[in-house]
């Protein structure tokens, strides 16, 4: 029987099949279960509910816990999702009682209430496993000392930069992910309960009191915003759409690196894969499924936003598709990150190899330009002096260092700037690739590590996240954590 049978009689079988979410919405059971627990104690505070009521409610929905967390739970056909399959089994247990949870609040705002649960934990977790890739990038440049390679642009050697720098060019680029995710949990951080199908309840219901008894910061402003609202899967999916590029990003480069053209990097056996055919292959595809997942993820948001834009207020079925893609977007950040994180704390770089690739006198070019700056000589003079330089050393091949001797503005002074590793010692500039700069870089990168790392391990907890019961076949990143009662969290309300 569904909800709505007493109004519309029975509905066709290819409806149902075709409107069912409890094969993907079960992997809410943990938040449906601490938003109905909420809800139960403000019905109990707004006197529709009594004491002994309130108990049966409650004692109903842990049984209905430990039913999911065992596996025992009996879903059945008319389960449309999650939060009917909750409430039948609670009526089931309870009685007539039980068919009181439902009072002063619609699958509307119930639903937007799990989901925003969901997301501020998973957005944190993320977080946290982001942190722990930045800190095996971090490790490997303090590892990499004073190793250089070309850094590049159009994939063009451009000048030499240290190891470290390069590496962490990505964590700090890591970082912005981190703060992104925080803000946006900040802004998803309101509770809709108590906004009802769209325009409130005329019971005493206080949303204040469930919002922090959920440990929302606040609770909604307007009932037909709360309910429709779902910017919070939005910018969560535009969130891991860009972290996804920045993984993406890295996966290019080892990609490159690995090959034999570059020989960087050795990728551990552990992380690689083998080829079907070819004995002899060793396939960097943790690297490239970390870059064509980008596009899934990309894809992703773009899909939400179709479906919002254009959405009349207050809810509409069409909502229904934020959840497909905010979960697969979250299980596909975390295996990556997951398995990047192994990738690059155990792979193995060819210093050597990477010095080699630097050292070519081209690539100390700018410095002769700038040496000659220092010397009074206009820039764009002095860049016009070493490209011809350059272009002749090519056109005729003679060694650069010699058509450097030869010059006059240059000569026999000018020539140590062509030396193996001086190049890259001469960037002193702050942010800059040189050993000076980096050097300040690396400490200031571990502080903001350690205040990123307390600034989500404190939002965790928080957030005080529920343990994933009746969840899908596919885990999302790392342990949520542990079941009962959301703390309550002082805030601001939004």
């Amino acid at each position: 029987m569904t909800l709505w049978e007493s109004r519309l009689g029975a509905t066709a079988d290819e409806v149902m099949a075709f409107t069912v979410s409890l094969p993907f919405d079960r992997r809410l059971a943990a938040d449906d279960l601490t938003g109905s627990r909420a809800h139960v104690r403000g019905l109990r505070r707004a006197g529709v509910l009594d004491e002994d009521e309130t108990g049966i409610l409650l004692a109903a929905l842990e049984r209905v816990e430990e039913e999911l967390a065992a596996g025992t739970f009996a879903f059945r056909a008319e389960d449309e999702d999650i939060h009917t399959a909750v409430e039948r089994r609670v009526t089931e247990i309870a009685a007539d009682v039980g068919a009181k949870l439902h009072t002063g609040r619609s699958r509307n705002d119930q639903v937007a209430t799990d989901l925003r649960l969901y997301t501020r934990r998973e957005l944190l977790l993320v977080a946290r496993a982001v942190i722990d890739l930045q800190e095996v990038l971090s490790h490997r440049a303090a590892e990499a000392g004073d190793a250089y390679l070309p850094g590049y642009t159009h994939l063009q050697r451009a000048q030499p930069v240290l190891l470290a720098h390069h590496l962490l060019a990505h964590a700090w680029a890591l970082a912005r992910d981190v703060d992104r995710l925080m803000h946006t949990v900040v802004r998803l951080d309101v509770s809709p309960l108590g906004a009802g199908a769209l325009a409130g309840s005329s019971l005493a219901l206080d949303p204040d009191a469930v919002a922090a008894d959920l440990g929302f910061a606040g609770r909604f402003e307007n009932s037909l915003d709360a309910v429709s609202d779902r910017d919070f899967v939005a910018e969560a999916l535009f969130d891991l759409a860009l972290l996804g590029v920045h993984l993406s990003r890295i996966g290019e480069e080892l990609v490159l690196w690995s090959s034999e053209e570059f020989g960087f990097v050795t990728l551990a056996d552990a992380y690689a894969t083998g080829s079907s055919m070819l004995p002899q292959k060793k396939n960097p595809d943790v690297a490239e499924l970390a870059r064509g997942k980008a596009g899934r993820l990309i894809g992703h948001l773009a899909g939400m936003l179709a479906t919002l834009k254009g959405l009349p207020l207050a809810y509409n079925r069409d909502l229904q598709e934020d959840k497909e893609p905010l979960f697969d977007a979250v299980d596909q950040i975390g295996r990556a990150l997951v398995a990047m994180t192994g990738m690059l704390g155990t792979a193995q770089f060819d210093t050597d190899r990477m010095r080699a690739a630097a050292d070519g006198a081209p690539a100390a070019a700018v410095d002769l330009a700038e040496w000659l700056v220092e010397r009074g000589v206009p820039f764009r003079q002095a860049h016009s002096i070493v490209g011809s330089l350059v272009r002749d050393s090519l056109q005729r091949g003679v060694p650069l260092t010699e058509l450097v001797q030869a010059h006059p503005a240059l000569g026999t002074e000018a020539l140590h700037l062509l030396e193996p590793g001086v190049a890259v010692t001469r960037r002193t500039s702050p942010g800059g690739a040189g050993p000076g700069p980096v050097a300040v870089q690396t400490e200031r990168f571990g502080h903001r590590i350690e205040l990123d790392r307390e600034r989500v391990a404190h939002a965790l907890d928080a957030a005080s996240a529920p343990r994933s019961v009746g969840g899908p076949e596919t885990p999302s990143p790392g342990p949520t954590g542990s079941p009962g009662k959301s703390q309550r969290r002082r805030g601001t309300g939004s």
